[in-house]
């Protein structure tokens, strides 16, 4: 983001606005924690405020501060539609392309005519914004929305309630702070947040030590479902709907399966493939080590894309169909996965 768009964007907010602020559909923690944590900064700078989350999120991100007050497109169309047609200002946080708000709900932000700043770290960003900031060395967009209210010049605002929202962010994006994105810069930023009222111990318990016991059965099953394939250093998983439901499903219970899968010793590239009877498709997560690219990955094969280290796909093929795919695609990087 050049200066002059800070001095832009400076004057765009000195006087109050009707803002609302978007995550990407199927919100996780930094998705939730970034829209928070400018919610409320935006508040506290006098701003009439709205977070409208494309769908529903899963319940152990549901305690961050301001969560009550979040709407969900799919379940109030009409509502969120007429708060988006009066916005003079729309934030897009976490995603850089409309169609991962969804495709409804994505053309309705793209037909406002808001003024659109997007704030995301993911790779090859969509031009739709007026103001872009976009940076893919970033942990997470959480810390980036740090760096944007420093680029306000207003650290001093932040207090307990923004830095456990961007600290939630910033913990769940690297991966409790152990992913290469994790920078000297980033622990400086989270030990000022921790600082500013953050208790990182708290945040820590609320989001990884609260599962229930049907999803502890349900990563029983998707060890038991784990297959590797050592001579191209892969690891993947399948969890089919039959499978899900005998579990008592709910959404986020998958959350970080895949990563079991990377933490094999001499395993590189890790994948979980989970059926969606209800959406018609096949939801995949990537996951990497080293210079292995699963965005290029996921673009190139799965309708994907995301991070060298993390990305995602779908497929509309059986779910039996799209994990044969998969296999019969990893030869072509066998250079790439041999390598030591």
């Amino acid at each position: 983001m050049i200066t002059g768009a800070i001095s832009e964007i400076k004057s765009l907010l000195g006087k109050p606005s009707n803002i609302v602020i978007v995550p990407h559909k199927n919100p996780d923690g930094d998705a939730m924690g970034s829209t928070l944590g400018l919610y409320h900064y935006l508040l506290k700078c006098k701003h009439d405020v709205v977070v409208i989350a494309p769908n529903d999120y899963p319940d152990f991100i549901k305690w961050l501060p301001g969560d009550e007050t979040v709407l969900k497109y799919e379940n109030q169309p009409e509502v969120t539609a007429s708060l988006i047609n009066r916005a003079s200002v729309i934030f897009t946080l976490d995603f850089n392309a409309l169609h991962r708000a969804g495709d409804n709900y994505g053309d309705l932000i793209e037909a406002s005519d808001a003024i659109k700043v997007m704030i995301d770290h993911h790779q090859q960003p969509d031009d739709y914004a007026k103001y872009t900031y976009s940076d893919v060395s970033m942990s997470s967009t959480s810390e980036m929305v740090y760096n944007f209210i420093e680029m306000m010049g207003n650290l001093d605002a932040i207090d307990a309630t923004i830095a456990t929202c961007l600290y939630t962010g910033i913990m769940t994006d690297t991966g409790s702070f152990r992913f290469p994105s994790t920078t000297s810069r980033t622990h400086h930023v989270v030990a000022d947040l921790i600082d500013k009222g953050a208790n990182n111990a708290e945040i820590h318990n609320n989001v990884y030590d609260t599962n229930s016991y049907s999803r502890l059965q349900l990563l029983g099953r998707a060890m038991q479902n784990l297959k590797v394939v050592p001579e191209l250093r892969t690891a993947y998983i399948s969890l089919s709907q039959a499978e899900l439901d005998s579990f008592n499903f709910k959404k986020g219970d998958t959350e970080g399966f895949v990563n079991y899968g990377l933490s094999l010793k001499g395993i590189i590239f890790a994948a979980i493939f989970i059926e969606n009877k209800a959406e018609g498709i096949v939801k995949i997560s990537f996951r990497s080590k080293g210079e292995f690219s699963v965005n290029e990955f996921a673009r190139a094969h799965f309708n994907g894309g995301g991070h060298t280290n993390a990305a995602g796909g779908r497929s509309q093929s059986t779910l039996e169909e799209t994990v044969d795919k998969f296999i019969s695609i990893l030869p072509q990087y066998k250079s790439q996965l041999s390598q030591k």
